[in-house]
Formats: C-alpha cells, structure tokens, sequence
C-alpha cells in the first residue's frame, strides 16, 4: 500500500493560454480507491499520465510515500496504468501478454508460468492463457489487461476509463471485478472515469475537476448531498434548483420562503445563491399546516419499479419528487398536493 500525495501540480502544453491542470494537490491515502472525475478534457487522464511518469509536469511534485517520484522514470516508480484500449500484443498469446511485465525483469519461466496462472484465476479467466487476443470479447481483453498489470505487485494501480469500450452488463461486471480484486490486494488506485454512477459505486473519495482545477474532493454521499458549488450539484443531476437569496436562517426562493436549520444557517452563502434539494429528500403531504411546504399540482407521474417520480408544478417552477413504491397513498397526475422542504436537507450553493 503507498500513500500518494499530489502537490500544486501544474501542467501547461506549448502554445496554450489555458493549463492543462492548475495547482492541483491531493491527498490520496494508501489502499484506497479514488476516482478522478470530470467532462471530457478536464485534465483528468493528464494526471494520470504524470502519476505514472509518462508525463512530466510543468510545476509541482508526486510523492509516493513521501518520496518525490517526478524525476524518476515510469518504469522504477511502482505505479502501473490500464488504458481503455487494452493495448495487448495481438501476436503473443494470453500469458505471454499477462507475463511480459515479469520476462523483462529477467523473472524464472516456471515463477512467469505460475504467476500467470493466478492472475488469470485473479480476474476469473483460468485457463486462456494459450489462446490470443483476438479470440477474446472486449470484456475479457479488458480482464487480461488488469492481469498483466497485476503481476508486477504495483504499489499504485492507475486505470483510465476502463469501462468505456464495454457494454452495459460488461460494465457492471468488470465494475465489480475491480472493486473486489482492489479490496482483495488492498493496493492503491486512481480510477479516471467521466461517468459519475461509476464513480459512486467504485470509490472511496472522488476528485471532481473541472478545467484542470480540482472542485471537490471528498467522499460520493458528500458529492450526492453537499455539492460545493451548482456546478458540482449540476454535474451529478437529479437535483432540484431554485434561485435563491439567503436572509439570517431563512431563504426565499420563487416558490416559497424556507427556514434552515440553525447550526448550517450560519455557514451558508449569505445574498443571492442557489438552493438545492435532492427528489427524494421532500416528502408530499395532504396538509398544509407545516411549515416548509408549498402547493402545487403533479404535472406528470412516472412508475419506475422500486420508485415513483413526479413533477409538481409549483407557481413558474417545477419541483421534482420522487417516492419510494411502498408509500402508502395514491398520487395521480392533475391532483394538488403540498410538497414539504425539511429544513434540515435544504442546501445553498453559490451562485455561479
């Protein structure tokens, strides 16, 4: 397990205004599971890239451990990085692909032979170790990758988008794969992906970047409830969002005024802002004596199995909600309900 530690690390490409990623620091502790998270272009491969020393960047320092990795060579860090693109030698077979990392470091045939062997159990594909690639699926290629990397014993294991070239169910079940062999080893991985259900399910903590500046680093329920910043929140969707100004422990949005609980009043965006909520966070009452709630009219209904989602046409606005399946009471589109806003899930961000 290696503790790696990314301080104020700059990348600027010749010819370009805008860095490739700006003073980005990290801290990512040993064993974990991190995604780096973001649009397409952000600078999040970029990172990767420096990590595993096929970059060099501009300003900044890597440490592994401690130790300052950035003028040492890819090849002597310990980290080892899986593209989405497999990148197997197409005329070796599968265990000369899985063990090529082990014959360039002068390793016994027999230790290769058997090494493969268990990277192929590793990652569910005994017995293909004579077959070649090219007999392979997408989703077994991609497992054959993760092997070949896995053999040397990394002290950091970097994959980038891993998943983007496999089907639904592929995902799911190299998505899976990944989380148990991480677990399993206990060693330290950097997971680039621009999906944000896989970032949830896979990590430990997301790095969120956008335009090479790190937004937010925390763990997924953070990302999923405390957005730093609307363009955090927007980013996740599946959220609801008000325009908002921000009086003492009170908000007052288009819809409704709603008051805060008190310990969070006093930290959040005071002036305008914008107020979130997450669907399944409001609840639809028959009254309205409560406080927090407003009335509207279900515009649309939507039965998904486990869940119902609604859209309330509250004034100018819609507000979505969503109800788990066992909630007693029917609610059909055209009725008026009250939507209640609990003070203690309501959340401000500032405005962009």
């Amino acid at each position: 397990m290696t503790h790696v530690l990314v301080d104020d690390l700059t990348k600027r490409y010749p010819g370009s205004e805008q860095p490739a990623l700006d003073a980005f620091t990290l801290d990512i502790p040993s064993g974990s599971l991190t995604a780096f998270l973001g649009p397409s272009g952000c600078g999040k491969t970029t990172t990767l890239k420096m990590i595993a020393g096929l970059l060099r960047p501009t300003a900044g320092s890597i440490l592994f451990d401690g130790r300052d990795v950035v003028s040492t060579p890819a090849e002597k860090r310990g980290a080892v990085m899986v593209f989405q693109n497999y990148l197997l030698f197409p005329y070796m077979s599968i265990g000369d692909n899985v063990g090529f990392g082990l014959k360039m470091r002068g390793v016994p045939r027999q230790t290769i032979r058997r090494r493969v062997e268990e990277m192929l159990e590793l990652v569910q594909l005994p017995g293909v170790a004579d077959r070649r690639p090219t007999q392979l699926s997408g989703g077994q290629q991609q497992r054959i990758a993760l092997a070949r990397a896995l053999i040397t014993e990394p002290n950091v294991l970097l994959l980038d988008e891993p998943l983007s070239n496999l089907d639904a169910h592929l995902r799911d079940e190299m998505r899976d794969l990944i989380v148990r062999i991480q677990r399993d080893l206990a060693v330290t991985t950097i997971f680039v992906t621009h999906d944000q259900g896989e970032a949830v399910v896979l990590a430990d903590k997301i790095a969120l970047i956008f335009d090479g500046v790190l937004t937010q680093y925390a763990e997924p329920s953070e990302f999923y409830l405390r957005p730093v910043s609307g363009r955090a929140a927007q980013f996740f969707g599946g959220t609801n969002f008000f325009p908002a100004v921000r009086r003492g422990s009170v908000v007052e949005t288009p819809i409704g005024s709603f008051a805060f609980d008190a310990p969070y009043a006093e930290r959040a965006p005071a002036g305008e802002s914008v107020l979130t909520i997450r669907p399944e966070q409001l609840h639809v009452r028959g009254a309205n004596g409560d406080p927090n709630t407003v009335t509207g009219t279900v515009r649309s209904r939507i039965y998904v199995g486990t869940y119902t989602r609604y859209i309330v046409r509250v004034g100018e606005h819609d507000v979505e909600v969503i109800r788990s399946a066992d909630t007693p009471g029917q609610i059909n589109e055209g009725d008026d309900v009250h939507v209640h806003f609990p003070s203690d899930r309501l959340w401000l961000v500032p405005k962009a």
